[in-house]
């Protein structure tokens, strides 16, 4: 079989049957889990694996786990910093901090990899200019060249531990101060202005390090009057054809209020594969799910599953082989060495 262009979400610890039906279609592709899906790395493990069971080959299984605010599964695992607090020793320090960077995504996908996901959404490619409080540290730096340098040692990290990147949000989330989980944010920048910041570590990295890009819900409207995610400009015009990119384009959850003005769940969808996406997430709304999954009409498309089958994850290993390393003993050492208080940080929904 096939993995579809749908990834999907579900609602609790294990699956209900209707989980089981709805992962079983063929439109479906894919999972993330939320930290509502996660109890203890047992059960969330157990929970992969039931996933994993339903189909050959699996449908990919996906979650944000970047650090800082943004780590579904805490505890029994690592509490990861914001990549943010990589950035600040950079400039001082640039090649402790590119060690650290490669450590702290080894340490990221080993522990996600001992619990069957395929990969995290990471690393985070947006630039820090200070305005948007939903990427904020999320962000490794202002400066583009220093965002290239510590996402692709983090990247090398992550592949170490066989897990692929997905980069996001192209062209560039870090100039503008609405969320896009909240509104439709507009960027007024030229292109130009944009290729020489922000566009700048996605052209670098596409080509050997990332296996996936996630576009973001925002409007350039210098460029394009539709949303990056399902603008053609941004997906064909640059990503594909001016920077090259062979990977897997996966769009942002279409449950975002970004995504609003594409109409609704599966006009977005519909939308969003026509741009460019080879998949699009459909979460937290069950309801959707169905919509889009009786109304999408789609063809098989083998380069679209040849993109997306390279996101699997390769050569698992278990958590007790993982944390009698010391490999892991070391890296979480030093991933904690240079940790901000954890006990100050807030989720981030």
């Amino acid at each position: 079989m096939t993995l579809g262009p749908l990834m999907v979400d579900v609602l609790g610890l294990e699956l209900s049957e209707t989980e089981r039906d709805i992962l079983r279609h063929p439109l479906v592709g894919g999972v993330i889990l939320f930290s509502r899906n996660y109890e203890s790395p047992e059960q969330v493990a157990a929970l992969t694996a039931s996933i994993r069971a339903l189909r050959d080959p699996h449908v990919l299984i996906a979650v944000d786990h970047e650090g800082g605010r943004v780590q579904r599964f805490r505890k029994g695992f690592t509490r990861l910093p914001p990549i943010g607090a990589l950035g600040k020793h950079y400039m001082q320090h640039p090649q402790q901090t590119l060690e650290r960077a490669e450590t702290t995504g080894w340490l990221m996908a080993a522990e996600l990899r001992a619990v069957g996901v395929d990969f995290s959404f990471a690393p985070v490619l947006d630039l820090d200019y200070g305005v948007s409080e939903i990427i904020g540290d999320r962000a490794f730096h202002r400066d583009p060249q220093a965002v290239s340098a510590m996402a692709k040692a983090y990247i090398q990290g992550m592949k170490r531990a066989y897990m692929p990147a997905v980069g996001k949000h192209f062209p560039g989330h870090g100039a503008v101060e609405v969320d896009s989980h909240l509104g439709l944010p507009v960027d007024s920048r030229h292109f130009e202005d944009m290729n020489q910041a922000d566009i700048l570590p996605f052209a670098q990295l596409c080509k050997q390090d990332l296996a996936g890009i996630m576009p973001a819900h925002i409007v350039y409207e210098q460029s394009d009057s539709l949303p990056a995610g399902f603008s053609p400009f941004w997906l064909q015009e640059i990503l594909r054809d001016r920077l090259g990119f062979q990977g897997a384009i996966l769009s942002d959850d279409l449950s975002m209020e970004g995504a609003a003005i594409m109409g609704d769940s599966l006009a977005r969808a519909q939308a969003a594969l026509s741009a460019g996406c080879d998949m699009v997430l459909v979460c937290n709304k069950p309801e959707s799910v169905i919509q889009v999954i009786d109304g999408l009409k789609l063809k098989d498309d083998p380069i679209r599953h040849m993109r997306l089958v390279r996101l699997h994850g390769r050569h698992g290993i278990t958590r007790t082989e993982l944390f009698a390393s010391q490999q892991w003993k070391e890296a979480a050492k030093t991933v904690l060495s240079y940790a901000p208080d954890p006990e100050r940080e807030l989720d981030l929904a």
